[in-house]
C-alpha cells in the first residue's frame, strides 16, 4: 500500500509509485532469517491454549509461487521451513481494539498530527516542508467511483480523509455501530505492535502468515484449493464485479466483513484471505524470493531492508491476504502467495492485523 500521509501532500509525486503496489503489484518482506531453516521444532501443540489462538504444528513447504499469471514479487517458488507458533483465529476486531485503547489510552498514527520531520525521509531530498494546514490527522478511505474510470490512477478511488482513524473508518461522520466484530481497520505498524505488546503477542513473520494461510494445503493457488468458488460458494471477502466501480457484492459484503463469516481453514484460522490485508513483521524486499533461491544477491548487513523498485524512498512492511477490495479484473491478491507492501507509518481502510504467540519454554527443576 502506500503512505497515507505522503500520498495527501505529495500525489502528483507519489502517483506514479503508488499504482503498481495498489494495483497489487506485490511488495516483499525481508526477514531474512528463518526463511531456509530446516530444524523443525515443537510440532506437536503444548498442553496450555491461549485464549482465542489455535496451534500452527510448523514444517516445511513452498513459499511463493509458479503460477505465471501471479506478481513478480511472488517468484521464484523456493522451499522454506517454519517452527510451531500459536496464532490469533481471527483478525483483532474493533472491539478488542477498543478494550486496549481504554484500557492504555492509546492514540494511534492516524489520529496524531504527521510529523514532518519523520515525513521527509520518505520523499525525495530537498522537498519542501508542506504548511501546516496540510499537516493534519487522517487517514486513506476507499471512495469508490461512481462510473468506469481507468485502473492507472489510484486517485480516482482512493482519498484523503481527514479526521479518518479505526474509530471513525470514513471520517468524522462515521463510527463503529454494528462493526464491533470486524477487523480493526486504519493501523499503522506501531500501533500494532502496541497492542501486541499489550497483548502479550507479536505480529507473525511473512513466513509464518504463509504457511498457516495455506493451512498444509502446499501449493495450492488459493487457501481452499484451486478453485476461487467452488461450486459457486464464496470462501472469502473479496470484490466481486468490476473494479473500482462496480461491486456486486455477490459474498454479501461491500465493505469489511464481521471475522468468522466464512469457514475456517484446516488449521482452524478464518479470514486469512479476503476481508482485510494483514500487518506482518517483515520489511518489504520485492527481491526476497530470489534472493533466497540465489537469483539476486544477498542483502548485507547495515542495507536498508525495504527494497521497492518502484519507490526508492519507501520503507515499508509486508502485508498478506488481500482484502475485500482485491477484484479478478484489477487486483488478484487473494492467494497465500500474494505479498505487497504497506508504508509503516500510516493504515488504510482495508488494512488491519492478528497476532501469534511462540511456545513457552518449559524450564527443568533439579531434583
Amino acid at each position: 500500500m502506500f503512505t497515507s500521509i505522503r500520498f495527501r501532500i505529495f500525489p502528483a509525486l507519489l502517483l506514479s509509485s503508488t499504482i503498481g503496489f495498489i494495483a497489487c503489484q506485490t511488495k516483499t518482506e525481508t526477514k531474512e532469517t528463518a526463511s531456509t531453516e530446516k530444524n523443525i521444532s515443537n510440532p506437536l501443540p503444548p498442553s496450555d491454549a491461549p485464549k482465542g489462538m489455535v496451534w500452527i504444528p510448523g514444517g516445511e513447504f513452498t513459499m511463493g509461487t509458479i503460477e505465471a499469471d501471479a506478481y513478480p514479487a511472488e517468484k521464484p517458488a523456493v522451499n522454506v521451513s517454519v517452527s510451531g507458533f500459536w496464532m490469533d483465529t481471527h483478525e483483532v476486531t474493533n472491539a478488542e481494539f477498543q478494550k486496549f485503547v481504554d484500557e492504555t489510552g492509546y492514540v494511534t498514527v492516524a489520529e496524531q498530527k504527521p510529523d514532518w520531520e519523520d515525513l521527509k525521509k520518505q520523499v525525495p531530498p530537498g522537498t519542501t516542508k508542506p504548511d501546516d494546514s496540510v499537516l493534519v490527522p487522517g487517514s486513506m478511505v476507499f471512495t469508490p467511483p461512481p462510473y468506469q474510470v481507468p485502473t492507472q490512477d489510484v486517485s480516482l478511488w482512493w482519498s484523503w480523509v481527514e479526521g479518518a482513524s479505526w474509530k471513525n473508518p470514513e471520517g468524522p461522520e462515521s463510527n463503529l455501530d454494528g462493526r464491533e466484530n470486524h477487523p480493526v481497520v486504519h493501523i499503522a505498524y506501531e500501533d500494532a505492535l502496541a497492542y501486541a505488546e499489550w497483548a502479550g503477542k507479536r505480529l507473525p513473520t511473512e513466513l509464518e502468515w504463509e504457511f498457516a494461510a495455506r493451512g498444509g494445503a502446499d501449493g495450492k493457488r488459493f487457501a481452499w484449493g484451486d478453485e476461487l468458488t467452488p461450486n459457486g460458494t464464496y470462501l472469502a471477502n473479496t470484490f466481486q464485479g468490476t473494479f473500482p466501480h462496480e461491486n456486486l457484492e455477490s459474498d454479501g459484503f461491500s465493505g469489511t466483513s464481521p471475522v468468522k463469516s466464512y469457514a475456517p481453514n484446516t488449521y482452524g484460522l478464518y479470514d486469512m484471505i479476503g476481508n482485510v490485508w494483514e500487518l506482518t513483521s517483515d520489511w518489504y524486499d520485492a527481491l526476497k524470493l530470489a534472493r533466497l533461491a540465489g537469483e539476486a544477491p544477498k542483502l548485507d548487513a547495515g542495507m536498508n531492508p525495504c527494497y521497492n523498485p518502484e519507490n526508492p524512498y519507501a520503507q515499508e512492511r509486508v502485508i498478506k491476504g488481500g482484502s475485500y477490495l482485491c477484484a479478478e479484473n484489477y487486483c488478484v491478491n487473494y492467494r497465500p502467495s500474494a505479498r505487497q507492501g504497506q508504508a509503516f507509518d500510516s493504515g488504510t481502510s482495508n488494512v488491519g492485523f492478528r497476532l501469534v504467540k511462540d511456545p513457552e519454554k518449559k524450564s527443568l527443576s533439579l531434583n
